[in-house]
């Protein structure tokens, strides 16, 4: 290995990529920090794996990721105890290539090529759903004589009325949702905008649930419980609902609705693309919708969606017997 020089120093040279991902290429903050995660853990273990604590980038090599994918594909989460999936280890995998790339195109480096890094083939992901009985018994079990059941029927609606995802619900706030109209922007992953639509009965919930607050506060959501509101909080940002929370309400309520389905608010997702190509929107439409970046992300819903092949086993399927 050749001695590290400044200018190739891997930990400073990950950190003008973090603030190149920030200032240049505009990622959000978690964005920027599930990729600082990654590459630490990466730059961790190269650590230990060449024993020295001045990693060059002339370190990174094809033996030594394919030893660290190794290492990936033995490790047990901390948090199911189960191995890493193959979708997280290409996660892994993906943050390295760009990295790599960066390296490359913007510091003009020799490094090893991305194209030389293979991200491997993930397991089939399916998405869990709701039917229609057990979306109806979801939203008929919350309290409505109490104003967190009224403002947490009007979560549940516009979760599914939208397709929202729970980071992009707990941040909006009260002037972002335009009633009248029933349609107002967002702005999702990869700072991505568009335009969401809200049913007339979510509209309905969410009215309902306006006339609850007795507030000038900004955030759509407000908690009613937990710590204090913070001190010189003029807007009532301090107050508002976090992912977590919306998370815990919705788990509450499957529960007590009786529904065996492990369910998150981004079941309540799945469920509203699902519905679309269910009663026939194409898939292009449903992307846009969902803010997919690109259409084989939402084409996860296409297997449990397609009437023609079920029409077909129907018709043509005989048992034996028959």
């Amino acid at each position: 290995m050749t001695q590290t020089s400044s200018r190739n120093n891997l930990e400073k040279l990950l950190i003008r990529y973090l603030e190149f991902c920030e200032v240049e290429k505009n990622l959000s903050q978690n964005t920027i920090k599930m990729y600082h995660f990654y590459l630490i853990d990466f730059i961790s273990w190269l650590k230990k794996y060449f024993g020295k604590d001045l990693l060059d980038v002339l370190d990174i090599d094809s033996e030594s990721v394919k030893k660290y994918r190794i290492d990936l594909n033995r490790r047990i989460s901390s948090k199911s105890r189960e191995e890493y999936k193959k979708s997280t280890q290409k996660t892994f995998m993906v943050s390295i290539r760009s990295f790599l790339k960066y390296l490359i195109v913007e510091e003009n480096l020799k490094v090893l090529s991305p194209d030389q890094i293979t991200l491997g083939k993930a397991e089939a992901r399916i998405p869990k759903v709701l039917e229609g009985d057990q979306l109806k018994a979801l939203f008929n079990v919350q309290d409505l004589n109490r104003r967190s059941g009224v403002r947490d029927r009007a979560i549940l609606e516009m979760l599914f009325s939208t397709g929202l995802r729970v980071s992009e619900l707990t941040k909006l706030n009260v002037g972002d949702v335009n009633l009248e109209t029933g349609e107002f922007s967002v702005v999702g992953k990869g700072r991505k905008v568009r335009t969401v639509y809200v049913s007339s009965q979510a509209k309905a919930w969410i009215s309902k649930y306006m006339t609850t607050r007795r507030d000038d506060f900004e955030p759509l959501f407000l908690r009613y419980s937990g710590k204090r509101m913070e001190e010189n909080d003029l807007d009532g940002d301090s107050l508002r609902l976090t992912p977590r929370s919306v998370q815990r309400l919705v788990k509450k309520y499957v529960l007590r609705a009786g529904i065996a389905v492990d369910a998150t608010p981004h079941t309540l997702r799945h469920s509203y693309a699902t519905g679309l190509l269910r009663e026939g929107a194409d898939l292009r439409s449903v992307q846009e919708l969902l803010g997919h970046s690109n259409v084989s992300t939402t084409q996860i819903y296409t297997h449990i969606t397609n009437r023609q092949l079920k029409d077909i086993h129907k018709k043509y399927h005989k048992d034996i017997g028959e």
